[in-house]
């Protein structure tokens, strides 16, 4: 782990919560009802990757927690992060970070003074798709932001099949079962007038924009409150997070946690 990341006003800390390896920036001075910010890495990367962004946070107020996922950072890593194993493992990935948020949310409060109801999340690619979810099966998370991810999982699931040219088999038609009942488009009740912030390239040749359009299309018309809903598209961009979408992110964490 890299020093240059210090402040005089941070703690920074590895942490395990239960079998969870994470990192967690917190400010010295506040010491109950910290608003707090679960981030979510992307496939391939791990919450090292992330320190960055993690330490950008925390030093605008947040308490911040970057959790390895499973098959990432210290969780038995894959040795290569290709397509083939990306079939095998992307939506297990996320199925497993969604089951443990429940977890994290709870060690969050008991432990780490985090405000019960100042928590959200947020998330890039994977990361992005992982956030969505959580955001999805915890009510009590008071916003979400989005980079590069979805929140139409059976959209991005047929385009990743056409664009990688897969073949699903009956061990992944179960998987696509799972998509089905848990994606957040199908699930739209448990959204609606609660504050979503989409951040996409609209160039992204990994993870297409064109979910996040079908989604926000789709949800928009259901918000009283359409101050609460929002999506930047970041035109010639492809799948990278900029200063910009970080400055978008701080400015609704401000506003809705």
């Amino acid at each position: 782990m890299t020093n240059y990341l210090k402040s005089n006003n941070i703690i920074e800390e590895k942490i395990y919560i239960g079998k969870i390896p994470a990192i967690i920036f917190r400010p010295k001075k506040r010491k109950k009802g910290i608003p707090t910010i679960i981030f979510y890495h992307g496939w391939s990367s791990d919450k090292e990757t992330q320190r960055m962004r993690g330490f950008i946070l925390a030093a605008v107020g947040y308490q911040v927690i970057i959790p390895d996922a499973v098959h990432h950072g210290e969780r038995n890593p894959i040795k290569e992060y290709n397509i083939d194993n990306a079939t095998k493992y992307f939506w297990d990935t996320i199925f497993t970070n969604i089951k443990e948020s429940h977890i994290i949310i709870d060690e969050l409060i008991f432990k780490y003074n985090a405000d019960p109801n100042r928590i959200g999340v947020m998330g890039n690619s994977m990361g992005g798709f992982t956030a969505a979810g959580v955001f999805t099966y915890n009510a009590n998370i008071k916003a979400l932001v989005v980079f590069n991810g979805s929140c139409g999982w059976e959209i991005s699931n047929s385009l990743f099949k056409r664009n990688f040219e897969l073949n699903a088999n009956e061990e992944q038609k179960e998987t696509e079962e799972k998509i089905l009942k848990m994606d957040p488009m199908k699930n739209l009740e448990l959204l609606i007038d609660r504050p979503i912030l989409l951040l996409h390239g609209d160039s992204d040749d990994v993870v297409s924009i064109e979910s996040q359009r079908i989604f926000y299309k789709k949800i928009k018309p259901l918000y009283q409150d359409l101050n609460k809903i929002e999506f930047i598209q970041y035109p010639n961009l492809n799948h990278f997070v900029t200063t910009n979408m970080m400055e978008e992110s701080i400015a609704w964490f401000y506003k809705y946690l």
